[in-house]
Parts: structure tokens; C-alpha cells; sequence
């Protein structure tokens, strides 16, 4: 009796494993492989006819952006143009004391220093700021990259890098705080900071760009500070809310390189 136990045992065993087998056969993925692909460029313009469902999907919110977009914030008397000078426009210099402006609070509360000089990029600058009413739209057009505020800390020796930097690349970047003053050969005569004489060992606060703080448009002196402080504040946002807190934009006029 014990035998024909054993054997009735050892057979379903036999049993589930020719099954087991089959299942695993049968589940098997077939393999694919392409033969032919197929393909046409659509051309996505003004006579592409779009499926009106998704147009009607979309318009309520398409509305709601505009209307933020196009609110007006506040006027500007006269068209900001970064074409428009040799060593500074009335845009670069906006630029650099709006930055300034609303970067420093920030800094001083959190590290208890102060921003000396702001230096932006003229490249960075897409748009004009067209004389008349502002909108976040205005914002969006001047600055339409992701760039946040970098306050980077630069002994006097590097300020001296940073404005020879400027007068070789003969651009009117958008800058603060700093004079620089050229002889007619565009030799650098004299540094000032805060109508002050720059001190080689002294440490100076420069607000700028992510992007320029790590290199950007060959700013090298950026590169090597070990004191860099992300204000997690984006131009972009900078702008609007400036534009919020004014009813007209100033405009600055101060010189940056005096030639002597």
C-alpha cells in the first residue's frame, strides 16, 4: 500500500511539472521586430487646422493666461533699447539698479551684507521695454530664460578682471556700482565702488546671473570665488515685481566708463 502511495505521488509530481512546462511555454512573449517605418512632417502654422476640441479645451485657459499676461503694471515714459549707447543703455542701466534694488534687501537680511556692484549680460536682454504701458508679458519678452540672482563674493584684484573684462569686450553690459574711468587708449585709469577707491584685498559683493556666475559669456573671475550666495530670485520675477511696485519705471542715466 505504501508503494502505490509513493508512486501515485511521484506520477502527479511528474504531472505538475509537464504542466508547469507548458505554461511557461505558452506565456512565452513572441519577439517583434520593425520592417518598415513611415513618416510625414507636419507643419504646425497659422494654416494648420487644429482639432476644435482641443482648441475648445484649451481657450478657457489660454484666456486666463492672457488676461495675466496683459494687465497692465505700470508705464514707461520713454523705449528702453539695449542697441542704443556705447558703454551703457538706458535698458542695461535699468537692468543693473532694478537688480540691485530688489536683490540687495534680500541679501542683507539673510547674510547681513551688502551688494556693491551688479553686472549683467547684454546678451541676456531679448526685448525692448517699449514706451507706454507694462505687463508680465514685458517681463517675459525682456527676460524669457529661467536665470536666477547669484550674489558672488570678489576680492578687489578680481573687480579689476571683471572691469577689464568690460572695456575688452566693448558691450554695454548692463552694470552697477562700479566706475570705470579710460584713457583715450582704453586703459584703466581708476576703479571706483561707492565713489571709493577699490581695495585689492577687500572682499566685494557682485549681484549676477546663474549663468554668468558659472562661466557665462567667458566670465571666468565668476568661476573661481568660493563665496557664492543663490537668492533663489529670478530676473524674470524680479522685473514683474518691480513693475508691480511702480507706477512709471525710472530711468537711470549714470555713467559707467568715463574716458578721460
Amino acid at each position: 500500500m505504501m508503494v502505490k502511495v509513493k508512486k501515485i505521488n511521484a506520477f502527479s509530481c511528474y504531472f505538475v511539472i509537464l504542466l508547469t512546462f507548458i505554461g511557461l511555454v505558452s506565456c512565452k512573449s513572441k519577439s517583434y521586430s520593425n520592417y518598415e517605418v513611415k513618416g510625414s512632417r507636419i507643419n504646425v502654422n497659422e494654416n494648420y487646422n487644429s482639432d476644435s476640441s482641443i482648441e475648445q479645451f484649451v481657450a478657457p485657459y489660454r484666456a486666463y493666461i492672457n488676461k495675466d499676461l496683459d494687465s497692465v503694471l505700470a508705464y514707461c515714459p520713454e523705449t528702453l533699447d539695449k542697441s542704443k549707447g556705447k558703454w551703457e543703455t538706458n535698458i542695461g542701466l535699468f537692468m543693473a539698479n532694478v537688480t540691485y534694488a530688489l536683490a540687495n534687501p534680500i541679501f542683507e537680511k539673510r547674510e547681513h551684507k551688502s551688494i556693491d556692484v551688479c553686472l549683467l549680460n547684454h546678451g541676456g536682454i531679448r526685448s525692448i521695454i517699449p514706451k507706454g504701458n507694462v505687463t508680465s508679458r514685458t517681463a517675459y519678452n525682456v527676460m524669457p530664460f529661467e536665470n536666477s540672482v547669484i550674489v558672488i563674493g570678489l576680492s578687489g584684484l578680481k573687480i579689476r578682471e571683471l572691469a577689464s573684462y568690460v572695456i575688452s569686450e566693448k558691450k554695454p553690459h548692463p552694470l552697477h556700482g562700479l566706475k570705470i574711468y579710460v584713457n583715450n587708449k582704453l586703459e584703466i585709469t581708476k576703479l571706483e565702488i561707492n565713489n571709493n577707491p577699490i581695495d585689492d584685498t577687500k572682499i566685494y559683493y557682485v549681484a549676477t546671473s546663474d549663468y554668468l556666475a558659472n562661466g557665462g559669456d567667458n566670465m571666468s573671475f565668476f568661476k573661481e570665488s568660493q563665496e557664492k550666495y543663490d537668492l533663489d530670485y529670478k530676473l524674470r520675477n524680479l522685473l514683474i515685481d518691480y513693475f508691480k511696485k511702480v507706477d512709471t519705471i525710472e530711468l537711470f542715466s549714470e555713467k559707467i566708463v568715463i574716458e578721460e
